[in-house]
């Protein structure tokens, strides 16, 4: 069964913490051992995995990407004026696979689990598969 997450962002450039809403899915699916896959179908939206404890380090991620991909560039050339996020994206990934073992995700004490916005705000769908294993 592949399980849909409804997000809705509130800004052009976000990181939504959805370790709950993964971790919540898992209790569902009553899996013991396996993996998650946690995937963005969408081509500005990524997932990634990252710090979760220190707020700053959402910030600085986004700024640095900001500043490798600014929003304008002469050279753009894509109609839609959206260039930046597709290139954000391709660097974050569209997914991420995370371990399962004892009913619990495998995350490093100050991981999180984020949908990464780069063209909001909109409502974005994260698509989330549980493998035995």
């Amino acid at each position: 069964m592949i399980h849909k997450l409804h997000i809705q962002t509130h800004q052009r450039s976000e990181m939504i913490e959805i370790t709950r809403q993964v971790h919540d899915l898992l209790k569902q699916e009553k899996l013991e051992d396996g993996i998650a896959v946690v995937y963005s179908p969408h081509t500005t939206a990524g997932i990634t995995i990252q710090e979760n404890a220190d707020p700053d380090v959402k910030h600085d991620v986004l700024m640095r990407l900001d500043e490798v991909f600014p929003w304008e560039h002469p050279k753009y050339r894509h109609a839609e004026g959206n260039t930046a996020s597709h290139l954000k994206t391709m660097t974050v990934g569209a997914s991420q696979t995370i371990l399962v073992a004892g009913s619990r995700l495998v995350l490093g004490r100050w991981q999180g689990i984020y949908l990464c916005e780069f063209d909001g705000p909109r409502e974005r769908t994260c698509l989330v598969k549980f493998i035995r294993g």
